[in-house]
């Protein structure tokens, strides 16, 4: 594939991932702290997301499982599962995962009117859209490989 092709391809997959609502304007901020000195910024950047919020996810997963395991179901720790959503939230916010974030505030919603059912179905549909980022991402930070360096980062239409 040619370079000029790659590039309006990478084009296209990036309006995509605007247009369906699973980046916001943080992922472009993002792109412009990347430079010559540092031309994987934004890739390294998503890279440790991934790898921080799957421990985070983990621990959400146990405070979900717990109160929901055993002969008796424990009330769940809404205190305990705000937290760890408040500081997926700001890890997801901090990338531009807009539908992600969504789900988080959602999740948090949920926390304070002590809704666990609330929880664990906005919990489920919150990491449908979290894979099916990483997922997304991925196709396109390879195809930005491909594609070699760019120009300046541009703002999708």
């Amino acid at each position: 594939m040619d370079r000029n092709n790659s590039r309006r391809q990478l084009a296209a997959m990036k309006q995509s991932l605007f247009d369906q609502g699973h980046l916001d304007e943080q992922f472009i901020q993002l792109e412009e702290l990347q430079d010559d000195a540092n031309p994987n910024f934004v890739e390294e950047i998503v890279t440790l997301y991934y790898r921080d919020s799957s421990r985070l996810i983990s621990s959400l997963e146990q405070t979900l499982h717990f109160c929901a395991c055993g002969r008796e179901r424990n009330p769940l720790d809404f205190n305990k599962l705000d937290t760890i959503m408040h500081q997926f939230k700001g890890s997801s916010s901090s990338i531009g995962a807009k539908k992600v974030k969504a789900e988080s505030t959602l999740i948090r919603e949920y926390c304070r009117t002590g809704n666990a059912e609330g929880c664990r179905k906005s919990f489920q549909q919150m990491k449908k859209e979290y894979v099916a980022l990483r997922k997304r991402l991925e196709n396109y930070f390879q195809l930005v490989r491909q594609a070699g360096p760019m120009e300046r980062a541009c703002r999708p239409k």
